[in-house]
């Protein structure tokens, strides 16, 4: 088996962070890099953003011939991967179908991936039934867990002032990890409810803050502007970071105190680590949830009452016995095995599977 990589999006803006270079440090070699991004976020700027991504996929495939591509998730970026190779006849392997996020525009594009998709990779048993139930063939669905637990099971994590020194900022004792994303199927209201966010963590003076930035959907630069001058406002208390990268990332997530935002970060990986989440809004709404994640509201109160919650004895004793299913360290190697095994004839053709 030979991989190639295609990076594009945020991954190549300096804006948020020229991630692909740690692609390139963690020793993979980048096949083509498709730049797309517009500096705008409006959904007129991502739209065409979107139709950028999908010229520069569909020449980039051409070029590199795959037998198969595989994509992860519901962003717009992967929705232009997935119909470029669609209409270039090459099957899709799609990974974390199955899921509900009724508060994003991702829900949308996640299920339309999966009608394009030709084997599917899901993370949970009801996951899986649900792309059966849109029609997908049992046999080419195949629940193997989610794939950032294997991030958690491998990735070495750094101690605690490591991390402080890789960041030159004291997080001292206590700290929240917070990342907020723009909720994009609902009314713009992103400034009210990242100030409420704001104003909800100082009624907690004693924990230190650390943020990570808002990614690059419509309205996530306005999300950013308010993180810039928050932090800018309480330079001693508050760290705020375009990327920390996976190692810092997860490192600071498991030294956190709770974990606040609504990023699905905080839903997926933050349980693994027995780490206390509390998820604004309904943009995670639909997901399946572990106890450790409270849900609230997206005023000042709500989120306050939450984060006392998640900081109690009494919630945080109770996540000792939580089970975390497949945290075996060994969901991708179950995808690559599969991808290796399965015959690639007549892949590409499908026929919808009806429910008796």
């Amino acid at each position: 088996m030979e991989l190639q990589i295609i990076a594009t999006g945020a991954h190549l803006s300096p804006e948020f962070g020229l991630t692909y270079k740690t692609i390139e440090k963690d020793g993979f070699f980048i096949d083509e890099k498709i730049e797309m991004l517009l500096s705008s976020d409006t959904p007129v700027g991502v739209t065409k953003s979107m139709g950028m991504a999908l010229i520069g996929f569909a020449e980039a495939l051409t070029r590199l011939s795959p037998d198969i591509v595989v994509v992860l998730g519901d962003r717009y970026e992967i929705l232009a991967a997935a119909e470029a190779a669609m209409m270039t006849n090459i099957p899709i392997a799609h990974i974390h179908g199955g899921e509900i996020t009724e508060g994003a525009i991702d829900d949308s594009i996640r299920h339309a991936i999966t009608k394009m998709a030709h084997l599917h990779f899901v993370a949970a048993p009801e996951y899986r039934s649900r792309v059966i139930q849109m029609g997908e063939h049992p046999e080419r669905v195949f629940e193997v867990g989610a794939v950032g637990i294997d991030n958690i099971v491998k990735t070495p994590l750094m101690s605690f002032d490591d991390l402080e020194q890789s960041m030159q900022f004291p997080l001292g004792e206590k700290f929240f990890l917070v990342t907020y994303h723009p909720v994009t199927v609902e009314p713009a209201r992103h400034s009210d409810v990242v100030q409420n966010l704001f104003d909800a963590i100082d009624l907690f003076p004693d924990y230190r803050v650390l943020i990570t930035k808002s990614n690059s959907d419509a309205g996530g630069r306005e999300i950013n502007r308010k993180i810039d001058e928050y932090a800018a406002a309480q330079n001693n208390r508050v760290s705020c970071h375009t990327s920390l990268g996976q190692r810092r990332y997860l490192s600071a997530m498991k030294q956190a105190s709770v974990v606040v935002g609504n990023s699905s970060s905080g839903i997926l990986e933050a349980p693994v680590m027995k780490v206390p989440t509390v998820n604004i809004g309904t943009r995670q709404q639909g997901r399946m949830r572990y106890p450790s994640v409270i849900d609230c509201g997206e005023e000042k109160e709500n989120i306050a009452g939450a984060i006392r919650k998640a900081l109690s004895k009494e919630f945080k004793s109770g996540l000792a016995d939580m089970e975390i299913p497949h945290a075996d360290g060994r969901i991708s190697l179950r995808i690559k095995n599969i991808l290796r095994d399965t015959p690639l004839n007549g892949l590409f053709q499908k026929h919808f599977f009806d429910l008796k």
